[in-house]
């Protein structure tokens, strides 16, 4: 059985300095190993797919990944492997119910009676995120490790924009762009609004996710702050585009200030700095 919690094969203390992140998608792969002594990054990579794969395809690729870069032979303090999907739904935890776990998704995503079900406690925020994890990527790495840790990204992306955003009344639309899906977390006086995810192609399907949540939150396109992050520069044409619709948009850089990062930051998945 695989716990939500951080242990090891033996349950003796593990005197190791190394943490591993993963996150995982149908759309690509990332993971980044930490130095906890020197609070630094050892080694990352981040892989983009051509095309979207099945969790069997991502399975062997996540394996080829390991074994480029030897992986298996290493042992960990800590792992936490972050499932990317727009299998989610989040749910104020005074409504939430452990029983209905299928429910709360069956209405926004298409699920199937054998889909595994789980769910991760924003504890200071009083929500729950109910989501479908890949369970064959879970058991790869509880048959390489042991036990470890598993979140979906939606969860660290509100957990850390939520404890980073200023007091400020400001409503900040942030839009986190990776591996052409975009994560759309809203935030007003340290409140989340909204956290959704869509898969986008092109730069149009950008902007209509954009201003379709505006439209539903009834967020003034002339007041609202847009701040983009992740696989996005300033002259690209999304940018463009949306600063034609959107009265104040602006690049996002988020502060990796705990890490010490020697490579460009935007090779490295934000969820997975994020994650532990």
């Amino acid at each position: 059985m695989i716990k939500k919690e951080t242990n090891n094969n033996t349950g003796e203390p593990v005197e190791n300095f190394k943490k591993l992140s993963i996150q995982v998608s149908l759309n690509g792969l990332s993971f980044c190993v930490f130095d906890t002594v020197a609070n630094s990054i050892l080694n990352s990579e981040k892989v983009v797919f051509a095309k979207e794969l099945t969790p069997y395809e991502i399975l062997k690729r996540l394996k080829l990944l390991f074994s480029t870069h030897h992986i298996e032979d290493n042992q960990f303090s800590e792992i936490v492997v972050v499932h990317r999907n727009n299998l989610f739904s989040l749910v104020p935890q005074s409504l939430f119910n452990e029983d209905e776990l299928a429910n709360y998704l069956k209405f926004n995503t298409k699920i199937l009676a054998n889909d595994h079900l789980a769910f991760d406690e924003l504890e200071s925020y009083g929500i729950n995120n109910v989501y479908v994890p890949f369970v064959n990527i879970n058991n790869y790495i509880y048959d390489l490790f042991g036990e470890f840790t598993f979140k979906h990204n939606g969860t660290v992306m509100v957990e850390s924009l939520l404890n980073n955003h200023s007091a400020s009344k400001e409503t900040v639309c942030y839009i986190h762009t990776s591996q052409r899906q975009m994560d759309v977390t809203v935030i007003a006086s340290k409140k989340l609004l909204l956290f959704n995810s869509f898969n986008f192609v092109t730069k149009e399907d950008f902007l209509y996710y954009l201003l379709f949540t505006l439209e539903q939150l009834e967020l003034d396109t002339e007041s609202v702050s847009i701040k983009l992050f992740g696989d996005i520069e300033k002259d690209d044409d999304i940018y463009d585009l949306c600063y034609n619709y959107v009265k104040d948009v602006t690049m996002f850089y988020p502060s990796f200030t705990e890490h010490k990062i020697d490579r460009p930051e935007e090779t490295i998945d934000f969820t997975v700095i994020n994650a532990f």
